[in-house]
């Protein structure tokens, strides 16, 4: 069992996603939680990848991939963050990334819509040119810096496009320590 430290716990389950606004339709997602050291993970996969989406329409990719999450808990320190990233894949079969994005998750059980904006390192003109040409464009040295702003404010950035998520977020003894969601 768990021990008295760890009394109490959170729950998360994506429900349903997808993307938007890329610069292709055949888009897929990877994604990674980050907590706290006060979290500890009881069940359930900290990171994963959705299937590639080819919608017919090349409107909105949906991913509908399913993400069960079970934490015990000291604190409150350290509460969930999502990063994603999304890649796409053009019609050589060739995979880039087109966006990085997080988002701080909800205090509150229930279910909540989120939208996670993204975006791109711009690169230089001849980055952008071997970009189009050869499908890849410039990528962080260190995926850390897509949650963290120590050092994200001094890279050169551009808008990609949005991830929708659907969370269900429930709680457990929390009231009982004194915690109100």
């Amino acid at each position: 069992g768990i021990n008295a430290e760890y009394g109490k716990q959170w729950y998360q389950r994506r429900v349903r996603d997808g993307g938007e606004g890329f610069s292709s339709p055949n888009l897929s997602c990877k994604w990674s939680f980050e907590v706290g050291g006060a979290w500890k993970l009881l069940e359930g996969l900290r990171d994963g990848q959705t299937q590639v989406d080819h919608p017919i329409d090349e409107g909105r990719a949906h991913w509908a991939h399913p993400i069960d999450l079970h934490y015990a808990i000291k604190g409150i320190q350290g509460w969930p963050k999502l990063s994603v990233q999304v890649f796409c894949e053009d019609m050589y079969g060739r995979t880039q990334l087109v966006g990085y994005g997080f988002t701080h998750l909800p205090t509150s059980p229930g279910l909540h819509r989120i939208t996670c904006p993204t975006w791109q390192l711009s690169g230089s003109t001849m980055e952008q040119v071997q970009s189009y040409f050869i499908g890849s464009g410039p990528q962080l040295l260190s995926e850390d810096l897509i949650s963290s702003g120590a050092d994200r404010y001094r890279l050169q950035t551009i808008a990609s496009g949005t991830v929708h998520l659907s969370l269900y977020i429930a709680t457990r003894n929390f009231s009982k320590f004194g915690i109100d969601t």
